[in-house]
């Protein structure tokens, strides 16, 4: 089994980390996991969909678990690392809050169920060997979709229920919950389903039948198949029992918190109130959709469109499943397009119109399901209005991926015996805990394989280094374009409505220290005045170099306010701080070097004191210039210093999209080649305060080897304040994306010498650091200036998205840390 991941046109950010797997019979990749001379693209004849036209980068060697042999795959570059210890508890992705999942498309024998069901084990069993647990087939897989008229005979569906056992048996020794097509037969009506079967560790599940018959230009459905609608305790025949049927059935899997599956097939997705909408709202957290879909032109783009729309409203996993090669062509063409969607964002898709077995493989983030949903008040008010619809829902039996889980078909010690078949069985409420086994590790049947823990290695998704700063050179331009756009528009309305709105009018007033925000944010003012009408020589602008300030920045400051057009003055102010620092009483005014915090935040405060008043002097107001990632560490001096400002264009904006944000404009040569010149030269500046002098010898002042690296506060921000996850989850995700130096992609324009890598003991050093300081800080975000929310990621604002006590403690997260977060 063997595909190309690749992008699909509708997301801008490209594919999230699908995987791909296969078996022997298809040309192998080549030793670093590229796909072999010809198969980057589709053949220029293949339909024109955006999808196949990006070719998938190889993974580094070292990346990805070993390929078991005859497996042929082709995976993106991932951000991620492999673990040296695959024993290593805090490697299991399954202990994050990730399930694996696949979905496959696989060569069909029509009309040979027996044929099927040995092809499925194929797959299956190379699925159980990379720790897959769920795995999603086409629709009537076992038989074939096109069967037309041979779907209602004898003989076949004979052989089908003989296929279903087989599969049933073989699954005892595999790790995937498998859910696969096949037609049943009514028990005690005289009907056919088009069912999915749930099967795991030798039990059926769940038969699931579809509820939605398309029976519109190509599709004859109720031609041959019942509706699902009416078959409340209705039973179908699989081998020589009886299994309950239902289209409204949601499966827990209490071991893999979070996870509870749902099951739909094909049309059932594009009605206009699908099974899968009132699932969700029941508790269903991934859904299934078995389909047989055959392909027209432009109708892959119309499947991408309904399963990204139904995975972002109802806050899911999605996994699609289409029928591909061995489908009948009397009438029609058949492209097995796989995909999964995670609220609403794609992490994976196989090339289509394959040739052999395709499996797109993914790790679904469970615990961002559960956190959308939570904070997402919306969602549980929907629930409640659809609250009668929903009480025919029933939830179980459960399912253990790791064990038996307690139910009919289970042995129980207490009576000493087998319990009746689970697959006859009524689905139970969850909640009950029963005796089960630990099933057998992936790998662990294989000649010669070392036990390992499931879900080990590196994850299967892409995983952004920098989660506000989009790789995607043409998605990174958008957002540059809309986050400057964001701050102009609120400092046009900000000025318009105190009296800036025509020249001579509210003027802004900033400090520039030839840094990175006071740089954007004069760039932002630029723009804001062009946008008023008004003269840049408004902009009043003020350098106020104090005991540690460089020639190099200060001169950046003056040639970038004179390359805008801004009006430009020097204020020195040492002798003031000098003479604040004498009057305290402070070591410093005695000629002694001490620089201390009080030392610093004369000087912050010195200058903000000096703004204000300009301000107050020449009717303006002061242009904040604090980023996001400052707020979130405390890095400002709080009141009369760089905390304050009467309006902050750059609170929304975190430090690692400030510096493309000015590349973007350098790229966009909006203010001309004179001020580019100059704000490259601010983007090759080590970020410092520049409030303590060094010492002959020694280093100048570093504002991250002080309190850490922006690009992995930026990473721990973005997880903390967007997805909710607490600190075990992010250190191991930051683990994921920022082990390996190689491995993944870095954004465009990202230089070779700035990149770098953190070990667990440095993540776990700075992640401690962020929680402190983000405790600690609170006060400061509790009485923030004005200034607009930029990012979907969030923002600080006590008046928008965040809102807690300034007197809370840490306790909690930094014990976490302490026991939960390895740190070698």
């Amino acid at each position: 089994m063997s595909s190309a991941s690749q992008p699909a046109a509708p997301q801008p950010s490209g594919p999230d980390g699908s995987q791909s797997a296969g078996h022997g019979g298809v040309r192998p990749s080549g030793q670093d996991g590229s796909l072999p001379p010809g198969q980057n693209e589709p053949p220029a004849s293949a339909p024109a969909h955006p999808a196949d036209s990006a070719a998938s980068a190889p993974v580094p060697a070292g990346s990805v678990p070993t390929t078991p042999q005859g497996l042929s795959r082709t995976d993106p570059a991932l951000p991620t690392v492999s673990h040296d210890d695959p024993a290593d508890p805090h490697a299991s992705i399954y202990d994050h809050g990730f399930l694996r999942a696949a979905a496959i498309t696989l060569p069909v024998a029509l009309a040979d169920p027996a044929t099927n069901a040995q092809r499925h084990l194929e797959v299956l069993r190379e699925l159980h060997d990379q720790q897959v647990g769920l795995a999603v087939f086409p629709e009537l897989s076992l038989t074939g979709y096109s069967l037309e008229d041979l779907v209602m005979q004898e003989p076949l569906l004979e052989d089908t229920e003989q296929a279903i056992a087989t599969v049933v048996e073989a699954s005892r020794e595999l790790l995937p919950i498998i859910v696969l097509g096949a037609p049943l037969r009514a028990t005690h009506r005289n009907r056919l389903y088009n069912c999915a079967i749930t099967i795991h560790r030798g039990e059926i599940v769940a038969i699931t039948a579809k509820q939605n018959l398309a029976t519109y230009r190509e599709f004859q459905e109720h031609r041959w198949f019942a509706a699902a609608d009416d078959c409340v305790h209705e039973h179908v025949r699989v081998g020589d029992r009886d299994a309950w049927i239902s289209s409204r059935q949601i499966v827990p899997v209490p071991d893999v918190p979070g996870l509870n599956l749902f099951v739909e097939i094909c049309e059932d997705m594009w009605v206009p109130i699908p099974p899968s909408a009132e699932a969700a709202l029941a508790g269903a957290t991934v859904v299934a959709n078995l389909s047989g879909s055959p392909i027209t032109v432009g109708r892959a783009d119309e499947r991408t469109l309904m399963v990204a729309s139904a995975s972002a409203r109802g806050q899911v996993a999605y996994l699609y499943a289409a029928a591909g090669e061995g489908e009948s062509t009397t009438d029609l063409a058949w492209d097995g397009q796989t995909l999964i969607y995670e609220c609403g964002d794609l992490l994976g898709e196989s090339e289509r119109f394959p040739q052999g077995p395709r499996a797109t493989i993914a790790d679904i983030d469970l615990d961002r399901i559960v956190a959308e949903r939570r904070r997402m008040n919306t969602f549980d008010d929907n629930r409640r209005a659809h609250a009668e619809r929903l009480e025919d829902f029933t939830h179980g039996p459960e399912v253990r991926l790791f064990g038996v889980a307690d139910g009919p078909g289970v042995d129980r010690p207490d009576t000493g015996g087998p319990a009746p078949d689970r697959s006859g069985a009524e689905p139970r409420r969850p909640g009950a805990d029963g005796p089960g086994t630990e099933p057998q590790r992936p790998g662990a049947d294989r000649p010669g394989a070392e036990p390992q823990r499931p879900g080990t290695g590196p994850l299967r998704r892409k995983l952004d280094r920098f989660p506000f700063v989009p790789e995607d050179p043409a998605r990174l331009a958008q957002d540059c374009y809309e986050a400057f756009s964001i701050q102009v528009a609120g400092l046009v309305r900000r000025l318009s409505a105190i009296g800036g709105g025509q020249p001579g009018g509210t003027c802004p007033v900033l400090g520039v220290s030839g840094g990175l925000d006071s740089t954007h944010a004069l760039l932002v003012c630029a723009r804001a005045m062009d946008l008023l009408g008004r003269d840049r020589s408004e902009i009043l602008t003020y350098t106020m170099p104090g005991f540690a300030t460089t020639e190099h920045t200060r001169s950046n400051a003056e040639l970038l306010s004179r390359a805008i057009g801004a009006n430009f003055e020097t204020i020195d102010i040492r002798p003031a701080a000098t003479q604040m620092l004498t009057d305290m009483g402070h070591p410093f005014g005695r000629g002694e070097e001490v620089y201390d915090v009080t030392f610093e935040n004369v000087q912050a405060g010195m200058r903000t004191d000096y703004l204000f008043r300009l301000a107050n002097h020449h009717g303006g107001i002061v242009v904040g210039t604090g980023d996001l990632s400052e707020l979130a560490l405390g890095w400002a001096t709080y009141g009369v210093g760089d905390h304050m400002s009467h309006y902050g264009v750059n609170a929304g904006v975190p430090k690692t999209l400030i510096q493309h944000l000015i590349r973007w404009v350098i790229a966009e040569d909006l203010f001309g080649s004179e001020a580019s010149q100059v704000l490259q030269a601010v983007l090759d500046t080590e970020i410092s305060p520049e409030l303590i002098p060094a010492r002959e010898g020694e280093q100048a002042q570093s504002t991250e080897s002080s309190i850490g690296p922006y690009a992995l506060h930026d990473f721990t921000l973005y997880h903390l304040l967007r997805r909710g996850y607490g600190p075990a989850k992010i250190a191991y995700l930051t683990h994921q994306a920022w082990g390996d130096i190689d491995a993944g992609g870095w954004p465009a324009g990202y230089a070779d010498a700035d990149k770098s890598a953190y070990s667990r003991a440095e993540i776990k050093k700075w992640l401690t650091v962020f929680c402190r300081r983000f405790f600690a800080n609170q006060f400061k975000r509790s009485a923030l200036p004005n200034a607009p929310k930029v990012l979907a990621g969030g923002s600080l604002s006590p008046r928008g998205d965040w809102r807690m006590p300034a007197d809370a403690t840490a306790r909690a997260w930094l014990t976490e840390i302490e026991t939960e977060v390895p740190g070698d």
